[in-house]
Parts: C-alpha cells; structure tokens; sequence
C-alpha cells in the first residue's frame, strides 16, 4: 500500500509575461515538465502572450506577480510620480522606496494607486486568480502586504506566498518579518505556503539542484520557483545576466525530476490546494 500523502508541492514559474522565451517555456514545462503554476507580471511587455497562453492552458494556476522594482510600472507616471523614473520604470532601491512607503503618505498613496490598478490589469486577462506574490519577494515589506491584502481582497484574492527557506541566513534574518507576514495572512483566512525554495539559488535551480530539494522536501506545502526561457542571461534582463533560464527549463522538463515527484508521495498543485489538503492531514491525524 502507498504511503499517505504528506507534501503538496507547487512548482512555479515566475516572470510569466516578461518575455516570449519565458512563456514559451512556460507552455513547455507545464505541457511537458512538471511545472505547476506560473506568476504574471501585468505590466511586463508579453503580458497578453501569457494571458494567451494560460486560457489555453486551463489546468496552470496562475497568479499576481505583483511588480514595484525592476519593471514598468501600470499606471502613468503623472499618477505615480514618486515610484517612477522618467521611462516609467520602478525605481531599484529597494531600501529607498521601502522606507518611502513606509514613511511617506503622498508615496503610500500612489503605492496603493498602482497596486489596485495591478489587480485590475490581471482581472482584465480573465484569468482566475490563484495567488499573490511580488517581485523580488517586495510583499514582505509590511506597508506592501498590507495594501495588496486590503485591495487583494476586492478582487478574490484567497493565497500568498511566504519567502521563507529552511536553512537560509536570510530567513533567519528576516524572521520577524515572516512571522508577522503569517499571522496577518492567518487572520485575513488566506492560504500561503509553509516553506519555500528557489531563494537561495535563484536563476540556478538546475537538475542537480532540483533533485537535491526533492530528495529533502519537508512535509507540508512546498513552492519551488525557478525562471525558465527559451534563451538565458541579459537576453531577457539586465539584472538577470547570471540567471540560466535555459538549465531551469531543462529541469523542469527532466524525467528523472517527474520520477522523484512521483515516487516520493508528493501530490503536485497549486495554492487553491492547500485547504483541502491540509483539511485532509488534519482528518488523518484525528
């Protein structure tokens, strides 16, 4: 008899809608890999080429990639004049523009102004909305969080992810942040992740690395993200000159990744899982 189900684990994309070659390889690892969900950013110039893709692709869950450094903005600069440059792009100090939405009403206000108009840009897809996460993991920031849970909520928002990664010194840096972004999400009754990997190797999750991860999944709800593309480095953003989006791809289309999924009693899924599955550890255990 098989051994119950203890780890549900969701595999995601992230950067959906920045290039062609990331939702090409979108489409590929979830068609052919073991890839499960993928994270849209809105503004991103393929945005409406993923959208394309996933109402194709009816079984990938797809979320909000929520975007405020390192990108284009939504909404004009005129609206948002303290968030952009004058190319409409997100200012990349991230300490900066954190302690200006912390500190700063006017900049809290515009803050607020493009993250609704984000939530709006990913309903206009008509694609259901299966989680909340940012770039560069910015929804950790508390003023960021509290916003998108408000504004998330008018537009059925019902999951988050939690940027937490056994082992990482950042983490443990980053402790109390976590543990005031979980009890906040507990009390709004939104769903989120118990661990999460991608962190620490970020545009190198290779086979190697890959395997590794499952070799060590821990019970409960894992996300494991990568960045996979058709082409790799500077070829989809300068900031991302080290990444190799190509092994990542590789890796997510790997049989012997699929075989470690399958035989270590790991059910694949996305966030609107996590209930049900949960719900059914808790009835086992009784």
């Amino acid at each position: 008899m098989p051994d119950p189900i203890r780890r549900l684990c969701i595999i995601t994309a992230d950067d959906f809608g920045l290039a062609t070659a990331v939702n090409e390889a979108v489409e590929r690892a979830y068609r052919s890999g073991v890839l499960t969900a993928a994270s849209l950013m809105v503004g991103a110039p393929a945005a409406q080429d993923a959208a394309q893709r996933a109402r194709a692709a009816p079984g990938l869950r797809v979320g909000l990639h929520l975007t405020l450094c390192d990108g284009q903005a939504v909404l004009p600069r005129r609206q948002i004049p303290d968030l952009v440059d004058a190319d409409n792009r997100f200012h990349d100090n991230m300490v900066s523009a954190g302690w200006r939405f912390f500190a700063r009403r006017r900049v809290r206000a515009q803050l607020a102004a493009e993250i609704r108009a984000q939530f709006a840009a990913f309903a206009g897809l008509g694609l259901p909305l299966e989680h909340l996460d940012a770039h560069k993991h910015f929804h950790l920031h508390p003023t960021v969080l509290a916003l998108a849970l408000d504004i998330g909520r008018e537009f059925g928002l019902r999951a988050v992810r939690v940027p937490a990664e056994p082992g990482l010194t950042a983490t443990r840096l980053l402790t109390p942040w976590l543990a005031l972004m979980r009890a906040r999400l507990r009390r709004a009754g939104l769903a989120f992740n118990d661990q999460l990997y991608g962190l620490a190797h970020s545009g190198g999750m290779d086979e190697a690395r890959l395997l590794q991860v499952l070799a060590g999944l821990p019970p409960g709800v894992t996300e494991i993200y990568l960045h996979p593309a058709t082409v790799s480095g500077a070829a989809i953003r300068a900031s991302m000159s080290d990444y190799r989006h190509g092994d990542e791809l590789r890796a997510l289309l790997s049989p012997a990744v699929r075989s470690a999924l399958s035989s270590g009693g790991v059910q694949l899924g996305g966030y609107a899982d996590i209930v049900g599955f949960k719900a059914e550890l808790a009835r086992r255990a009784a």
